[in-house]
């Protein structure tokens, strides 16, 4: 069975999706994810999907349930690489990935993390987390 690899950089997890997600590969993420963030006790994860050219309302739907599940386990998710086509088609789908954090690339990514951890509040989403100009972007 294929499986997105998920690396350990610390305590960090790294997940560089390098394939299409198909329905059941996205699910065996999320589970092998939340094993992983129990397992280890990190406090981050990092999403890179510098590798994909498209991402639909699927794929867009799953990075925001990582998220959502990694926060449930006390750690933050950074999705970083996201180039400018796949960000004007996740807006266009209406998925803005409010409360996602994300970052140009894993350097900075990992420098967003670090700045969590050291303070708190740094990842929090400002203002209403429903509204999609409330999505944060670590340059």
């Amino acid at each position: 069975m294929d499986r997105v690899p998920v690396l350990s950089l610390g305590d960090v997890l790294l997940v560089s999706i390098q394939i299409d997600l198909e329905d059941r590969l996205a699910v065996q993420l999320q589970e092998d994810l939340a094993d992983r963030i129990v397992a280890t006790g990190v406090h981050g994860v990092l999403i890179d999907i510098t590798a994909l050219d498209i991402v639909d309302s699927f794929v867009g739907r799953m990075l925001a349930t990582i998220a959502a599940m990694s926060r449930v386990l006390d750690a933050e998710t950074v999705v970083v690489g996201m180039r400018p086509a796949v960000a004007i088609t996740l807006v266009e789908l209406g998925l803005p990935l409010t409360g996602i954090r994300t970052a140009l690339n894993v350097e900075l990514g990992l420098a967003a993390l670090r700045a969590a951890r050291s303070t708190p509040a740094a990842l929090e989403p400002e203002g209403d987390a429903e509204d999609p100009a409330d999505s944060v972007t670590v340059r």
